[in-house]
């Protein structure tokens, strides 16, 4: 029988990769209750029911028998951390005392895809109190509140980036319980907000690891090489030498005018474009592992050197960048973090002679999210790369306003927070003409100096830090500053220094 995993209290992919105690999801899981005994409308007898992924087809409406490698759903994840489709969980709010719900597979299932756990093999992988079988899930949940007659919490709410309701747990014999769906979203996604100690180790080992597959592609990827041979390498690296078997999001290696298109990489345009010599590249790639992402975005020129005009944008969105790092600590609202980003890519713009004019005036009809950053400056991460409780009850709305309006969340900073910081400057051909035949931007404009950047895309400078109690913590690392890239890109090693 091969070794389980997790095994003996951890999650880990062998080798050098990082061993994930299951406590996490014990933590999680007292946690969430802690919350809900503070929650003065959760009923008594309040269980908690989950209902893990399923498998899928290789898309909807998909009649076929193979699809997907599986991945959790995120809200299951980060309860119980169990691996495989079609678990069910719960967890009696008073006691923290947990149960998972097997699926029963009949024998025949190990000829194919192996040993079938017994309930007790389950328990011992990922600690729980209790394992039974799904199809005894409906006469056993009336024991797991003692005496009290339970009270069913439903995870059933919206995720404000995709538009998406969560699903909430169904099995035949559920209408013989009392059930609540208005409790445990709010809740449990607000716990999701701000992370635990072990949590962020694992996070920061994911943004390590994807650092360094970045770093591999930037010394490999050369002009006349497909863009999608960046994104062979870095899936080759993640997963070999870190334990990743899956990606956060679907890598976007964009080359030359590819990268103005904020999602690049999708089916429609598969990363399948030549990179040539002069063009300025984006890739933005994301590793994860045991379910916990992260997300960052490398821009440089495929020959190691930049162009004077390179540079304008380039330190542009840098010091953008570096600037709200800076500025990040408790108590600052993420919204402003977005308007300071784009008061710094406006004033190196005008500095540089694309622009002309005042830059306060310009910030007042929103001209850099109008044009040149039609996105959020970054969003929460966690189990999901777009992680949820951005605009929970309680907290800042979302902005009407183009830029603004694409935030993830507008909410004040917390530490323990994990965000993206992705400042970007793009050249998108219709934003341009758009601003030129509007009179309240196009008197900022600079025609001809615009004009030189059509059809170089565009820079995005992403990463992934940590709300401290004093600031932030950087946790992806790659070369930045136009020397580091430059450097690095040639031969020297000097950077792996900051990896010591």
């Amino acid at each position: 029988m091969a070794e389980s995993n997790p095994r003996d209290g951890y999650f880990s992919m062998g080798q050098n990769t990082l061993k994930v105690p299951v406590q996490l999801f014990a933590d999680n899981r007292k946690k969430i209750c802690q919350s809900l005994k503070n929650t003065p409308t959760a009923p008594a007898g309040s269980v908690i029911l989950l209902q893990g992924g399923g498998d899928q087809g290789v898309c909807e409406g998909d009649s076929s028998d193979v699809g997907p490698i599986f991945r959790q759903e995120s809200y299951f994840h980060w309860c119980f951390g169990v691996l495989e489709p079609d678990f069910y969980g719960a967890i009696d709010v008073a006691t923290g005392r947990s149960i998972l719900y097997q699926p029963r597979l009949s024998e025949d299932y190990a000829i194919i895809m192996g040993h079938i756990p017994t309930p007790e093999e389950v328990r011992e992988r990922y600690r729980v109190d209790e394992v039974r079988y799904v199809d005894e899930m409906p006469d056993h949940l009336r024991s797991v509140a003692g005496a009290t007659v339970p009270t069913l919490l439903l995870l059933e709410g919206p995720n404000t980036d995709s538009g998406k309701m969560t699903r909430p747990a169904a099995f035949d014999g559920m209408s013989e319980y009392a059930s609540d769906r208005k409790i445990l979203h709010h809740q449990m996604a607000e716990c999701r907000v701000t992370k635990t100690p072990l949590e962020l180790d694992v996070l920061r080992y994911a943004s390590k690891i994807t650092s360094l597959a970045h770093m591999h592609v930037m010394r490999t990827i050369k002009p006349g090489m497909q863009e999608y041979q960046a994104e062979a390498t870095f899936l080759h690296h993640v997963y070999f030498h870190g334990g990743a078997r899956h990606v956060c999001y679907n890598c976007i290696a964009a080359s030359g005018r590819s990268a103005a298109v904020l999602h690049y990489g999708h089916a429609g345009a598969p990363n399948d474009q030549t990179v040539r010599d002069g063009d300025m590249l984006l890739f933005d790639f994301g590793a994860e592992y045991c379910c916990y992402c992260s997300d960052v975005t490398c821009s440089y020129p495929a020959n190691g050197k930049f162009t004077d005009k390179q540079k304008i944008v380039y330190n542009a969105v840098l010091r953008a960048n570096r600037a709200v790092l800076a500025a990040c600590k408790p108590g600052v609202v993420w919204s402003d973090m977005h308007l300071l980003a784009n008061r710094i890519v406006l004033e190196d713009l005008t500095a540089a002679g694309v622009l002309t004019g005042s830059v306060d005036e310009m910030m007042a009809v929103n001209l850099g999210g109008r044009m040149f950053q039609p996105h959020g400056l970054g969003h929460f991460m966690g189990c999901d790369v777009h992680d949820v409780g951005g605009y929970l009850e309680g907290n800042p709305e979302r902005s009407s306003l183009p830029g603004l309006r694409s935030l993830r969340t507008a909410r004040v900073l917390a530490a323990g927070q994990v965000l993206t910081i992705e400042p970007g400057c793009y050249f998108v051909d219709f934003l341009i003409d758009r601003a030129l035949a509007d009179p309240e931007l196009s008197r900022f404009i600079v025609e001809d100096r615009i004009n030189e950047y059509r059809g170089t895309g565009g820079v995005r400078i992403e990463d992934d830090v940590i709300i401290t109690e004093t600031g932030t913590e950087l946790m992806s690392i790659v070369p930045r500053t136009v020397e580091e890239i430059e450097g690095w890109m040639a031969g020297d090693d000097s950077f792996m220094a900051h990896w010591k």
